[in-house]
Formats: C-alpha cells, structure tokens, sequence
C-alpha cells in the first residue's frame, strides 16, 4: 500500500480560517487509488513548517507528498510549477517579517514540481473544476516548505513526487468577505481527490 503526505496549514494573516486545514483533517486516512492518505496541519511559520514536513515525511516514508495551501483571491485549484529559494512578504503567525533572505544559504536557485501538474489540470477541468498552472508560489510561508522539502528530497536522493497546490478562499469565507474569490470546500475535496487519483 503506498502513502501520500498531505498537508494543509492552520489560518494566518487575518483569514478566520483556513481551507486546508479541512482538507487535511477530512482526507486523514482515507484511501484514494492508490495511496491511503496520512495528513498533517501546519504551523504558518517559517521556523516550523518545513521541519514538520520533513519530520512526517521521515516518520511515514510516504511515496508521494503533496502540500496544499490557500491563495486567497485566485479563483481556480493552481498546481504551483516552481518554488524559489527566497523568503519575503507579509508577517507569520510568529510575528516574523522575511524580506529578501533565501531560504538556504547557496542553495539551488529555485526546485520545480515533480508532481504531475499538467495531468492535474487537465484532469480538473475535464471533470468542470476551474484549475491552472501557476508559476509563483509566492514567497511566503507556502514557497517556503515546498522549497524546503523537494532540497530534502533531492539532497537525500528519495524517488518521491512532490509539490504544492493553491486552493482558492472557501464559499464560508466569502460570506464574510463579500467579492472574495471562492470555491465550495466539497468542491475542493473533490479536485484533491482526483489530483490523489491521478498519481
């Protein structure tokens, strides 16, 4: 039976909550194709996050490891194509500010996706849910791990798939941010489910 380590994040900045987080919690345990699914729910930190994925992906040697985030604004799933070594922008849930500091010092420029992105989107669509590549995870928090773990992965040449995908806002958080980009949370669940299957 192989495993798949997914991970969401708790809320941050002033989102009262957080997607992922849901989609984590639901899919714990669950079996999809292939995989049985072992969740994890991260802190919005810069010190901590990556070290939890690099933590569970050592305890459950997981075949594959896809990590969600929310980009609140964006309308469709975005499998992320790159993560760059840079951390900037807004503050952490620890009150830390990165500006222009690389996430490891005279590490590689930048690590791409090794899961199957285009698979992915063509996939989504395909079943009527909005999706794209995007080529920007940003430089916060969610670049941050993605980074982090594929320079774990390939500094300990592990032959594991990984990467990261945007979710928009919930439909819940879009009842108190009116003109927020949103997608229902079932709807979400689905895309995850047949990006899992996709594998």
């Amino acid at each position: 039976m192989k495993k798949l380590l997914l991970t969401g994040f708790e809320p941050f900045l002033d989102h009262a909550d957080n997607p992922t987080r849901l989609l984590a919690d639901t899919l714990d345990s669950e079996m999809i194709g292939e995989y049985v699914v072992k969740s994890v729910v991260l802190p919005v930190t810069f010190s901590e996050a990556a070290e939890v994925v690099v933590a569970k992906m050592k305890e459950h040697q997981p075949d594959a490891v896809m990590m969600l985030g929310l980009a609140a604004g964006r309308n469709r799933i975005t499998p992320e194509r790159v993560a760059i070594n840079c951390s900037d922008g807004d503050t952490d849930n620890d009150g830390v500010r990165k500006q222009d500091e690389p996430i490891i010092k005279d590490g590689s420029a930048a690590y791409f996706s090794t899961l199957p992105i285009r698979k992915y989107v063509d996939i989504l669509r395909e079943a009527g849910i909005p999706a794209a590549i995007s080529n920007t995870a940003g430089t916060y928090v969610c670049n941050n791990i993605m980074y982090q773990t594929l320079h774990y992965i390939e500094e300990n040449q592990l032959n594991v798939p990984a990467g990261f995908v945007h979710v928009p806002a919930s439909s819940q958080m879009a009842i108190v941010k009116p003109g927020l980009a949103s997608m229902s949370e079932d709807e979400m669940l689905r895309a995850v489910r047949l990006m899992i299957e996709a594998m």
